[in-house]
Parts: structure tokens; C-alpha cells; sequence
């Protein structure tokens, strides 16, 4: 008789708990893990609010013409910027399949932020060099408002293209 009253209470403090812990269990389902494009967009918006540059938008026009240039890429086994951008810029990164997170492509360009100084293009590099800082300055562009990126596999790498518009490192402008 004990035991049924002690498996009876401990029934009800199971259901009790669980009831108090419906809305936190429905919240963790709703909130559903950010996605590929939605982690390499807020990598981008991270460094541009810490500068407080507006944030970029995502664009799935951009996305797209990133996801050709990313797939022509990968089935040629190169790496090289599109002729082809229709204005836009384009910052590339490749790295071993798999081995990186968005985060950390994008952190790829940020890096480069270490050798950036502000100053009127392509005068921003504390090398003397603005190809040592092109993929940052161009996440960074003020006037730059949309991104879109895309990632192809081949050979056992990865190759991400994010296409901007408009399009930064325009000689003459200044960079903050």
C-alpha cells in the first residue's frame, strides 16, 4: 500500500513537472537550429555592427549567381574570381570538405582585418598591399547592402562564393 501511494505521488510530481516545462520544451522546438546562409549572413552582420556599418540583407538572387560561379568552380577544380559578376563583388574562400564551420570561413576575411587601416581605396592596407585586406574591405563596404553565398564540394574541398551588392573596393572611396 505504501509503495502504491509513493508511485502515485511520484506520478504526480512527474506530470507536474512536465506541465511546467511544456512551454520551455515547445520554445527549444520552435527555435530551430540557424541555417547554413543564416550563419554565414550573421558572420558578416557580426563585424559590420562592431563597427557600427548597417547590416547586409541576404540575397537570394546573389545566393544564386554565387551557387553558379561556386559550382562551375568546384567541376573545373579552380579558384578564381567570375568575369561575370554583373557589378557585383565576390569574395571566394576554399577549405578541406567539412573541417569548417560557416563561422569560420567568413572569420577568414574578418582576419584580415588586422592589417586594415581606414583610409580612401586602395590606400587601407597596413601592408601597402589592398589585396591583403580586399575580402575584408568589401564585407565591410559601407555602401554594400546585400550578400549571397553558396559552397560547392570537389576533390575534397570546399569552395564558398559570396557575391555583394553593390559592390565595394572602388577606387577613390573611402573606407571607414
Amino acid at each position: 500500500m505504501a509503495l502504491r501511494r509513493m508511485l502515485t505521488i511520484l506520478l504526480g510530481a512527474s506530470i507536474a513537472l512536465i506541465i511546467a516545462f511544456l512551454p520551455l520544451l515547445a520554445e527549444a522546438r520552435d527555435a530551430a537550429p540557424a541555417s547554413f546562409d543564416q550563419r554565414l549572413l550573421e558572420a558578416h552582420n557580426r563585424e559590420r555592427m562592431r563597427l557600427n556599418i548597417t547590416p547586409l540583407q541576404w540575397s537570394e538572387q546573389l545566393a544564386g549567381q554565387a551557387r553558379d560561379w561556386a559550382d562551375t568552380l568546384a567541376r573545373r577544380g579552380g579558384f578564381e574570381h567570375s568575369r561575370d559578376r554583373s557589378g557585383a563583388g565576390e569574395n571566394l574562400w576554399m577549405g578541406t570538405a567539412s573541417a569548417y564551420a560557416p563561422e569560420d570561413m567568413i572569420g577568414a576575411f574578418v582576419s584580415e582585418g588586422r592589417q586594415f587601416h581606414s583610409g580612401r581605396f586602395p590606400a587601407i592596407s597596413r601592408t601597402g598591399n589592398w589585396v591583403d585586406v580586399g575580402h575584408y574591405s568589401q564585407l565591410i563596404w559601407p555602401a554594400t547592402r546585400e550578400v549571397g553565398c553558396a559552397i560547392a564540394e570537389a576533390h575534397g574541398n570546399e569552395v564558398l562564393v559570396c557575391r555583394y551588392w553593390p559592390a565595394g573596393n572602388v577606387w577613390g572611396q573611402q573606407v571607414p
